[in-house]
C-alpha cells in the first residue's frame, strides 16, 4: 500500500501543467540511447509519445528547449558526430533552443534556468532519456530553482542495471524514478493527455 507523498506532507500543488502555460524541456534524446551498449528498453515508443508530446507542445504554442549531453570528442555523446545528435523525430524546429550540458541536472553549469525564466513559464514539462538519471535529476534541479514540474511519463525510457545487492530490470527503474519524482520533485502524468489544456 502507498504512503503519504512528500509533496502532500509539505502541501505542495499536485496538479499536472498545461502546455500552454508551461516550458517543455526535452532532455537527451539522442541517438546514443536508440543503438549499441546504451540502447534503452522501450526507446522507440517512449520517442514516439515524446514526438507526440513536442507536436502537441508546438500547437499549443509552448516555449520548447531541447537539451543535449556532450561527453566530448570520441565519447557516446559527441555531439559533433551522428551519435550524439538529437533523433530526427524529435529533432528542433527553427528558433527552438538546444543548451549543451555536462552533468545529469541540465540545469548545472547552463543557460536552461535562464532560457526558463525568459520564456516567462513558473511551470516546465519534462520528458527525456534516462527516466532514472537526466529526467531525475532535471525536475529536481527544477524543483530547487523554484520551478513546478511535470513529468511526461512514457515519452522517457532507461535500460536494465545490476548491483551487488540486485538486478534491476528497465521497467523497474523507470518506475522507481518515476516514483521518486512524484514523491517530492514534480508531478506525473502517465502521458501527453495528462497535461491540462
Amino acid at each position: 500500500m502507498a504512503t503519504t507523498t512528500l509533496r502532500e506532507l509539505n502541501g505542495l500543488d499536485r496538479t499536472p501543467a498545461t502546455l500552454s502555460g508551461s516550458t517543455l524541456i526535452l532532455v537527451d534524446y539522442q541517438n546514443t540511447y536508440t543503438r549499441g551498449v546504451l540502447e534503452l528498453t522501450g526507446w522507440r515508443p517512449a520517442l514516439t509519445a515524446a514526438e507526440n508530446l513536442l507536436e502537441a507542445a508546438r500547437a499549443a504554442g509552448s516555449a520548447i528547449i531541447h537539451v543535449v549531453h556532450d561527453g566530448g570528442a570520441g565519447s557516446l555523446y559527441d555531439v559533433r558526430e551522428e551519435i550524439g545528435a538529437i533523433h530526427p523525430d524529435v529533432a528542433p524546429a527553427e528558433g527552438e533552443p538546444v543548451v549543451v550540458k555536462g552533468a545529469p541536472n541540465a540545469f548545472v553549469g547552463t543557460d536552461l534556468g535562464e532560457r526558463v525564466d525568459a520564456a516567462g513559464n513558473e511551470t516546465v514539462v519534462v520528458a527525456g532519456f534516462m527516466t532514472n538519471m537526466c529526467v531525475t535529476f532535471t525536475t529536481e534541479g527544477a524543483f530547487l530553482r523554484g520551478n513546478h514540474a511535470t513529468v511526461v511519463a512514457d515519452a522517457c525510457a532507461t535500460r536494465p542495471l545490476e548491483t551487488p545487492v540486485a538486478a534491476v530490470t528497465a521497467e523497474q527503474l523507470h518506475h522507481s524514478a518515476l516514483a521518486t519524482i512524484a514523491d517530492l520533485y514534480g508531478v506525473v502524468v502517465a502521458g501527453v493527455a495528462g497535461l491540462r489544456g
